[in-house]
């Protein structure tokens, strides 16, 4: 796999967000895919999650689909749909990683969607299968330390109608955390806002070994 050189400068400060808003008001989801053997490290091993069961070969789950602004997100919005069952929540663990996140991100960001609980999961999931996971990583079978653009690179090279200005790789203690990928209302890639794209500038970012 060939190199690649890094962006600009990683930006610190914190966007703006509020809590409570209206349901359905947002300009475009942000998909975030975690990758999951650096959210064991960080999260899941302590809890003792299965998603870090060895054996597992979990890479990339999603994190969350969430409403976003063009400056900042919506989150805990007011809605008058109704949260989704255990099922309809243990159904989504294959691609948020456990029923707990699904119903999590729900309560958090489905509710700012404006839809119902089963067509925010159902736009999960089809946001999430329409992204072409970079097969580089399926066989990381140790730990390997990279320019994180490296990992940006490879979904560029994976999902060819998608742009730098579409991606942002977020680092984390030092490791791979998530690969954010802007969306329109409709799921197809677009411009994230600035305050959305700000990649990680590391150039020995670790990436945890697939489980």
């Amino acid at each position: 796999m060939r190199r690649w050189i890094l962006a600009a400068a990683f930006a610190l400060s914190s966007p703006v967000h509020a809590e409570g808003e209206r349901a359905g008001d947002f300009d475009y989801y942000l998909l975030s895919l975690s990758w999951s053997a650096s959210w064991c490290v960080a999260e899941g091993d302590a809890r003792n999650d299965p998603q870090c069961d060895a054996g597992r070969g979990i890479t990339w789950v999603v994190h969350g689909l969430w409403p976003q602004n063009e400056d900042g997100w919506p989150s805990y919005c007011r809605t008058a749909e109704r949260d989704p069952s255990r099922s309809e929540t243990a159904a989504m663990a294959d691609v948020f990683g456990g029923a707990g996140p699904a119903f999590y991100q729900w309560k958090k960001h489905g509710r700012c969607s404006g839809l119902s609980s089963r067509a925010y999961y159902a736009a999960a999931r089809a946001a999430f299968d329409g992204i072409t996971l970079p097969p580089v990583f399926d066989a990381l079978r140790r730990d390997v330390k990279l320019p994180a653009s490296v990992v940006e690179e490879a979904f560029l090279e994976a999902n060819p109608g998608m742009v730098r200005d579409q991606i942002t790789i977020t680092c984390n203690d030092g490791r791979i955390q998530e690969a954010r990928i802007c969306l329109t209302k409709d799921l197809e890639p677009r411009r994230c806002g600035e305050d959305t794209r700000r990649d990680c500038q590391l150039q020995d970012a670790v990436m945890e070994a697939v489980r």
